[in-house]
C-alpha cells in the first residue's frame, strides 16, 4: 500500500511540470527583444562584429594575407592580358609632321599594352603641355588604337626677341621659333618685351592701320605699357599707353585728307591726345636752316 504522504504529494509534483509560465531569465530575454536598439544590435551588429573579429584574425597572418594579394593579382592580369583590352598602335590627327613626332617622343608607350596600363588624363596633359598644341583628346578605339587627336595654335603674328623670331598666336601663346623673316611673308611682326602679353591690341592696331598697312615694318612695345607704330621712311608713329586704336585711327585720317605721313617727317607723337606732336626729319631740318642762311646772306 501507499502511504497517504506519496498520495498527496502526487498532485504537486504533477502541477509542477506542467506550470506554463516562462523562467526569469526567458521573460527578461523576451521583454529585451521587445526593445530596437536591443533587437538591432542582437540581429545585425553581434554578427557583424563576430565576422569582423574572425576576418581580422585571419587577415593577421601573413601567409593569408598573401594568398589575397595573389588571388587578386592573378584575377586582375587575367583581365588586363585579355586581347580585346590591348592597344597595339597609336593615330595622331589634326597635328602637323613635326608635331606629331614631337607627341610621339613625349608618350613613350610600348605598344603592345593594356589599355588599364594608360593614364589617359596624364598624356592629355602632357600631349597640351607642348607649345603649338591648343588642345587635344585621347582615348582608345575599337581595334586596339590609341587615337590623339589635336587641334594646333594657328600663328598669326612674329615676334622679335633678342634670340631670334618666335611665332605667336592670337591668344599670345608663343607657338614656335622661326629661323627667317622671309619663310613668313604673310605675318606681321612686332617686338618689345611684354608684347606676347597684348597680342589682341596689337592686331587691333595692325587692322586699324587700313592704308597705312603697305608701308607697316611693324610694332614695338614700349616700356611695356605702349606701342609705336614703325613705317618705312623711318617714320614712326608713338600711341599712348591707354586709346591706342582711336589715336592711330586719328593719325589714318589725318594722312588721308592733309598727306601728313607723305611728308618728311620722322615722328607723329599721340601721347597727347590733345596736343599731336610732329617732329620734322633731320635732313628737312638741315635743308631748312641751309635756305635760312642763304636768305640771311643774301639779306
Amino acid at each position: 500500500m501507499r502511504s497517504i504522504r506519496a498520495v498527496r504529494e502526487k498532485p504537486k509534483a504533477e502541477k509542477q511540470r506542467c506550470e506554463p509560465a516562462p523562467s526569469r531569465l526567458s521573460y527578461r530575454y523576451e521583454r529585451l527583444m521587445l526593445t530596437p536598439v536591443f533587437r538591432f544590435g542582437v540581429r545585425i551588429v553581434l554578427p557583424f562584429a563576430v565576422a569582423a573579429l574572425g576576418t581580422t584574425i585571419w587577415f593577421s597572418d601573413q601567409d593569408h594575407r598573401d594568398q589575397v594579394n595573389m588571388a587578386i593579382d592573378d584575377l586582375r592580369t587575367s583581365i588586363v592580358e585579355r586581347p580585346e583590352f590591348l592597344v597595339k598602335a597609336m593615330s595622331i590627327e589634326g597635328a602637323s609632321p613635326s608635331v606629331a613626332d614631337d607627341i610621339r617622343e613625349i608618350l613613350p608607350v610600348d605598344f603592345p599594352v593594356s589599355s588599364f596600363d594608360l593614364d589617359i588624363d596624364a598624356m592629355k596633359m602632357t600631349v597640351d603641355g607642348l607649345s603649338p598644341v591648343k588642345s587635344s583628346s585621347l582615348r582608345v578605339k575599337p581595334g586596339g588604337v590609341l587615337q590623339v587627336n589635336v587641334v594646333e595654335r594657328n600663328p598669326v603674328i612674329l615676334w622679335r626677341m633678342n634670340d631670334g623670331l618666335h611665332l605667336v598666336d592670337a591668344e599670345g601663346y608663343v607657338v614656335a621659333e622661326s629661323t627667317q623673316r622671309d619663310l613668313h611673308p604673310n605675318l606681321p611682326i612686332m617686338a618689345g618685351e611684354g608684347a606676347d602679353t597684348q597680342t589682341t591690341e596689337a592686331l587691333q592696331l595692325m587692322q586699324a592701320a587700313g592704308p597705312l598697312r603697305e608701308r607697316m615694318r611693324g610694332l614695338v612695345r614700349v616700356g611695356e605699357r605702349r606701342w609705336d607704330l614703325v613705317l618705312d621712311r623711318d617714320q614712326r608713329i608713338m600711341l599712348p599707353e591707354w586709346g591706342a586704336v582711336q589715336a592711330l585711327e586719328r593719325v589714318v585720317a589725318l594722312s588721308q585728307v592733309q598727306e601728313m605721313l607723305q611728308r618728311d617727317l620722322s615722328v607723329v607723337d599721340m601721347r597727347l591726345g590733345d596736343r599731336p606732336t610732329i617732329r620734322i626729319a633731320k635732313r628737312s631740318v638741315e635743308a631748312w636752316w641751309r635756305i635760312r642762311d642763304i636768305r640771311v646772306g643774301q639779306e
